[in-house]
């Protein structure tokens, strides 16, 4: 029996992902929680795996497509059961409801040890059509292993998504499954055919046209349609998406498409694509376009707006327009930290640690958090309130291929200086790699962001909404400092007033950018709390209290 493998929610609320990378092709065989893609979400890229074992029919959306959660991307072969192609296409409507019935309730009764058949048929009706079981594949994993029927989980999350929590309350309150293994959610099942070209499949094939046809030819926005194996075949031949073809004939209540209904539309389009060929070339510039539109000269090219890049975006223009910065500048001598940083890198490189500075400053922030606890905060508009966070989880900006990533380290105050250096080069780098998880990103109170490891000194950084500050680090390098020197005799005697002289020296410096929202803290807050980072980090001795 084939399955429609939806795309779940591989995150927490995500709507959509794009596809990366694919790591099966049509024909290959998978096993239960392979990994079968690599899907970039709007946080983070992150592995999609297999939910059944059995042979891939096809793929339904290609590399560097955007598809929307509940889309099918890939239609499967289920090990052990009767492919589709051996189903009666000639039974009648009613033998037809017979038999998928009793299937639903063999395909339960699998699952579910000693149900009877009407008890079989609703736990495949809540896996499948309308009652669909929303849960990340994390959660689906942890319900196999806890027994738990993933079907009979009411869900707390977002419309009704399931979370590890439902889960864990539904096995503590005995909702165990005895066999151990529930309906796989994400997948639904289809009835008589083979995998068709629903939702990301037509996306691709009618990627080239669409943009022209769109406005000019009647199409239909479905998520299932029905179709014999030969109508499908004459779908794919012609580069039609079933789910977009105007029918008003259906079978079982669902829309149901004829041979003759998809030469109608494939000879529609066409004629829409001849009568306004310029449609097509300006509305739908693809990335692979792009590129080859600036291989030949084009003065302007065109990439989509879309994953993390777009969640960048969409998270600085809600700062910007919602939080009113203030922001506070000044410098630390930090000369004593780069002298005590350079005789602990041996120690911690025995440990296979590297040491930067940003331990050092993290501590530091959390000491100064503490003694201005209004800089780590959130402002609750809907209730008016003002959230005082009693713990201390710093985000780490880190410049990434994809754009500006913020892992965060959580509980910084309770972590000693070895192990805060090891998280966070182990963040930064799964950052970088693009394989750190969504949880990961997820809970900071205050950001720090490092401009300085690309030259510069002072920045205006955005805040981290719903975060109410944010520290940018400018370069570490040797600056003119005035020393301040004694009073001499000559001076005094010159001046009726004491007067000292300086001299200007080389030191290390680090200028410092404390960017506030001033709803919640005042300059002058802002001003006592980077006095004190300061503090402690020309007198790296301090942290030693911390």
């Amino acid at each position: 029996m084939a399955f429609e493998f939806e795309l779940p929610d591989v995150g927490e609320g995500i709507a959509e992902g794009e596809i990366v990378e694919w790591h099966v092709s049509a024909g290959d065989r998978v096993e239960e929680d392979q990994v079968m893609a690599d899907v970039e979400t709007d946080k983070a890229v992150v592995d999609l795996p297999a939910p059944v074992t059995g042979t891939v029919l096809e793929l339904h959306a290609g590399e560097g497509e955007m598809v929307p959660v509940g889309t099918v991307v890939a239609t499967i072969e289920v090990e052990g059961e009767v492919p589709d192609e051996e189903v009666e296409e000639t039974a009648e409507p009613a033998d037809e409801a017979a038999e998928s019935a009793e299937e639903a309730a063999d395909a339960a009764g699998d699952a579910t040890d000693g149900s009877t058949p009407a008890e079989a048929g609703e736990a495949v009706e809540a896996a499948t059509g309308d009652g669909r079981v929303f849960a990340p594949p994390n959660v689906r994993r942890l319900a196999r292993e806890l027994g738990v029927d993933i079907t009979a989980v009411d869900g707390s999350g977002p419309g009704g998504r399931i979370t590890e929590g439902d889960v864990r309350t539904t096995a503590e309150s005995g909702g165990a499954d005895d066999a151990g293994d529930a309906p796989k959610s994400a997948v639904t099942r289809v009835s008589g055919e083979e995998g068709d070209g629903t939702g990301a499949a037509g996306g691709g094939a009618t990627a080239g046209g669409g943009a022209a046809t769109t406005a000019t030819v009647e199409t239909a926005d479905r998520e299932q349609t029905l179709a014999t194996p030969a109508t499908r075949n004459l779908a794919d031949e012609l580069d039609v998406d079933l789910d977009e073809v105007p029918t008003d004939k259906t079978r079982d209540g669902e829309a149901y498409v004829e041979e003759a209904d998809v030469r109608a539309f494939a000879e529609a389009r066409e004629a829409a694509e001849a009568a306004e060929p310029a449609v097509g070339e300006a509305g739908g510039a693809a990335a692979p376009e792009s590129a080859s539109a600036a291989a030949a000269g084009e003065r302007e090219t065109r990439e989509p707006y879309t994953g993390i890049r777009r969640t960048i975006g969409q998270q600085m223009e809600k700062s910007a327009f919602t939080a009113p910065r203030a922001a506070h500048y000044d410098q630390a001598d930090v000369s004593a930290l780069v002298e005590t940083r350079e005789r602990l890198k041996a120690r911690a490189e025995e440990q296979g640690i590297k040491l930067t500075y940003m331990p050092f400053i993290i501590k530091a922030i959390v000491a100064a958090l503490k003694e201005y606890p209004e800089l780590n905060t959130e402002l609750d508009e809907d209730t008016e309130e003002i959230i005082y966070k009693h713990y201390y989880n710093i985000g780490i900006a880190v410049a990434t291929d994809a754009g500006l990533m913020v892992p965060v380290l959580k509980d910084a105050d309770k972590k000693g200086m070895l192990q805060i250096a090891s998280e966070v080069n182990e963040l930064a780098s799964k950052a970088r790699e693009r394989k750190v998880s969504p949880q990961e990103m997820q809970g900071g109170t205050f950001t720090i962001t490092n401009f300085g490891v690309f030259g510069g000194e002072y920045a205006l950084p955005i805040i981290n909404h719903p975060e109410t500050a944010i520290l940018g680090l400018g370069s570490i390098e040797q600056r003119p400092v005035v020393e301040e020197g004694e009073t001499t005799e000559s001076s005094r005697n010159a001046s009726d007033t004491a007067a000292s002289t300086g001299e200007v020296v080389a030191r290390h410096t680090l200028p410092l950018s404390v960017a506030i929202d001033h709803r919640v803290i005042d300059g002058a807050e802002a001003a006592q709390f980077c006095n004190t980072v300061i503090e402690y980090l020309e007198n790296p001795e301090l942290l030693l209290l911390e």
